[in-house]
């Protein structure tokens, strides 16, 4: 009898699964309006799949994996509406809109919540909007890609927003006072992280200058386990120590740090594989960036991995040049009396040279930072620049200034430098322009006096009687003023290519 048992057992067909959808599925989400949304998820093999939405149906069979996806749309905007995925089970997913969806990624100024920012009471208070959906993304690494992600959106609303990245949040408040249709934010960040963790290890390898990122850790995962046994006695040995200096009513001695290893934050690519690949190919609307901080020491080689970066993830998704909009860093750390160079300085001129891309957009945050605080409150200026950039390069908006004057173009006539701007320059203070610094041929840097007629600037120094060289608010927290009418920022910029703090560092 038990034999017969056991065989039946053994000779049984597995229990059906059910099918499931991936994690960025469920209710009160948004999908992607006037795009293909793919829909996907897992089932036994062979098992058809039938995904209902808004009148358009699709049905998929699952492959030799269980994997299967479908596509709807275009879809129109819409709020409110019911999802159903119909298969050996039903699976309904309740208040799903369409409208435009947003990844917000970066460091820890993407990452910090509106609960820190600058009127985070009123702001929160204030916060409840139905139809703006928030998702975050959990703290992960892994040395290979994630198929799926934990997390569920949610309607902004005091509760749900006060922890939420403020940048996004209010980058997304402001697309929906000017678009008026459901956006959905997507935050996916980490604090303190360099831009090579969210980029793909075959992107990192194919450019001469990332491959050192590379190699570096593939030494330190080499290392790792003997440091981790070494790491691990030493712990004990404090965890002695400790107890003993409780016993004693004295200070527990530092706590040993451990190693760098495999789940270290800035392992390259480790954010990419954890952070990113579970959301492909989730169709979106584009991204919104603010990182750099953890990249101003080596500024130089950010002009090469910056731009890697975002032609990765765009070339991830499958979807096009998507746009993509960044912050350039704020103004930090103690004021300098003179000129100088400036590892910040470099890396803002990086994020800038990443302009080039194609569907790219820089909200200038020159004049909103603290200089003794890397995470200044002022986040609403921040997610309202981002907004603006958004509306020219999302939106098509082609009357909107994006950001202050810009140089066009420089001319050095004997001892005075004439700057011709592609707007009428006026200064945030009301006095004469500041910020500027002149050169000559020995590379010495020195203020230079400045006098504005509509879009020129003309300068002149009497300690540079030919100058060559001509920066702007090239410095970590300069003093600048420069400002369009509407009272953006003029970027900082430099008419020289001399090699600077940060040359040669990869």
């Amino acid at each position: 009898m038990r034999m017969a048992l056991v065989l039946l057992l053994v000779l049984a067909p597995p229990a059906a699964a059910d099918a499931t959808l991936h994690g960025l599925f469920g209710d009160h989400m948004v999908l992607q309006r006037d795009a293909k949304v793919p829909v996907w998820g897992r089932a036994d093999p062979g098992e058809k799949v039938k995904v209902i939405f808004a009148g358009h149906t699709q049905v998929a069979t699952a492959d030799d994996e269980g994997r299967w996806r479908v596509e709807l749309g275009p879809l129109g905007a819409k709020t409110g509406r019911k999802l159903v995925v119909a298969a050996r089970n039903r699976i309904t997913l309740r208040d799903v809109c369409v409208g435009d969806v947003w990844i917000c990624s970066g460091q820890s100024n993407m990452a910090w919540p509106v609960k820190a920012a600058a009127n985070a009471e009123e702001e929160i208070r204030r916060s409840k909007d139905p139809g703006l959906r928030l998702f975050a993304v959990p703290h992960r690494v892994s040395g290979a890609p994630l198929p799926d992600v934990t997390g569920r959106w949610v309607a902004a609303e005091p509760n749900t927003v006060a922890a939420f990245s403020a940048v996004a949040y209010f980058f997304g408040a402001e697309l929906r006072r000017g678009q008026r249709v459901p956006v959905g934010l997507i935050h996916t960040s980490w604090g303190g992280t360099p831009a090579e963790a969210w980029t793909r290890d075959a992107t990192l390898r194919s450019d001469e200058w990332l491959v050192p990122i590379v190699e570096r850790w593939e030494q330190v995962l080499r290392d790792w386990p003997a440091k981790q046994k070494v790491f691990e006695q030493r712990l004990r040995k404090w965890q002695a120590q400790a107890r003993a200096a409780r016993a004693a009513g004295r200070k527990p001695p530092r706590r040993p740090r451990p190693p760098r290893g495999p789940n270290h934050p800035h392992r390259a690519s480790g954010l990419f594989n954890a952070m990113i690949a579970p959301l492909l190919p989730f169709s979106i609307r584009g991204a919104i960036w603010y990182q750099g901080e953890s990249n101003a020491g080596r500024a130089e080689q950010y002009r090469r991995l910056f731009p890697a970066m975002i032609r990765d993830w765009r070339a991830a998704w499958g979807a096009g040049d998507f746009p993509f909009l960044f912050v350039q860093l704020a103004n930090f750390r103690a004021r300098k009396p003179q000129p100088a160079e400036s590892d910040w300085a470099e890396l803002r001129e990086a994020q800038a040279l990443a302009l080039r891309e194609p569907g790219t957009g820089m909200a200038v945050a020159i004049d909103i930072g603290e200089a003794g605080n890397i995470h200044p409150k002022n986040k609403q200026e921040v997610g309202r620049r981002l907004a603006l950039a958004a509306r020219s390069v999302a939106y098509g908006e082609t009357e909107v200034e994006v950001s202050g004057p810009r140089l066009a173009r420089c001319a050095f006539e004997g001892a005075l430098v004439v700057a011709e701007f592609d707007q009428a320059i006026v200064t945030s203070d009301k006095g004469p322009p500041k910020g500027f610094a002149v050169a000559g041929k020995d590379r010495k840097f020195h203020w230079a006096d400045a006098r504005v007629e509509g879009r020129r600037i003309t300068l002149s120094c009497p300690a540079v009687p030919e100058p060559v060289a001509l920066r702007y608010a090239w410095a970590c927290n300069p003093e600048c003023n420069v400002v369009n009418r509407p009272g953006l920022p003029a970027p900082p910029f430099r008419t020289d290519d001399w090699p600077g703090v940060t040359a040669g560092k990869r």
